[in-house]
């Protein structure tokens, strides 16, 4: 069931960067509203934006101009630290490549965001568990991520994105460098999360089987945004 409040409210966002001494417009009068335990995928071709619109969304870009809320608290003007305390609290991750810290065991890996809020480590890694064995993977928790596949890191990827409850997941194309068989796998796996934690994701992705699964599809274009 999808309820009524939003956890990202985006309206007229613009992202543009100086090329040469020119202006270079990457995101165009973009609106997005994404509501508590929605499922949204943003499909478009490289280049027309995608992975820009989420790194403005994920706090971790600065738009040039328009208004971002995430998880209700207005995003312009924050400081650094505030904005990586709301990434910490409200955002979860997941990228097409996994991005876990091969000296750690995946089991640390998925208990790193709550021992960097704080959390001391038995605790975290007690919670970690939760979502490992979540994912299927209790019985490779105390793996190095060298030692998994790709479906697996990214399973391991995706618990650690969901490990402190947060209130959106932005996932670009997290089955992008994936098989087919492994990809479906995985397909299944956002589905459930998305429904059994009522976790809003977004989700870039080329990919429309998994695009298919979301409650709405829109498409980005030369840095537009339709219908959304």
């Amino acid at each position: 069931m999808i309820k009524s409040s939003l956890v990202i409210q985006a309206d007229h966002i613009q992202r543009h960067y100086m090329d040469g001494g020119q202006p270079v417009e990457v995101l165009r009068d973009v609106n997005l509203h994404v509501k508590t335990g929605e499922m949204v995928a943003i499909v478009g071709a490289s280049g027309s934006g995608k992975s820009t619109l989420l790194h403005v969304l994920g706090l971790l870009d600065q738009p040039s101009a328009g208004s971002l809320t995430v998880a209700g608290q207005p995003a312009e003007r924050l400081s650094e630290s505030k904005r990586s305390l709301i990434r910490n609290r409200h955002l979860g991750f997941v990228y097409q490549f996994h991005h876990l810290l091969p000296e750690f065991t995946a089991l640390d890996n998925v208990a790193m965001p709550l021992i960097v809020r704080g959390i001391d480590r038995p605790a975290a890694r007690q919670q970690a568990e939760q979502l490992v064995e979540q994912v299927g993977l209790a019985q490779r928790a105390l793996h190095y991520p060298s030692q998994l596949s790709g479906g697996e890191r990214q399973r391991i990827a995706l618990a650690r994105a969901l490990v402190t409850r947060p209130d959106c997941v932005l996932a670009d194309e997290p089955t992008g460098n994936l098989d087919r068989e492994t990809a479906q796998s995985m397909f299944s796996l956002l589905q459930t999360m998305n429904q059994e934690l009522g976790i809003a994701f977004v989700i870039v992705t080329h990919d429309p089987v998994l695009a298919a699964l979301a409650h709405r599809q829109l498409n980005m274009e030369q840095g537009i945004l339709h219908g959304c």
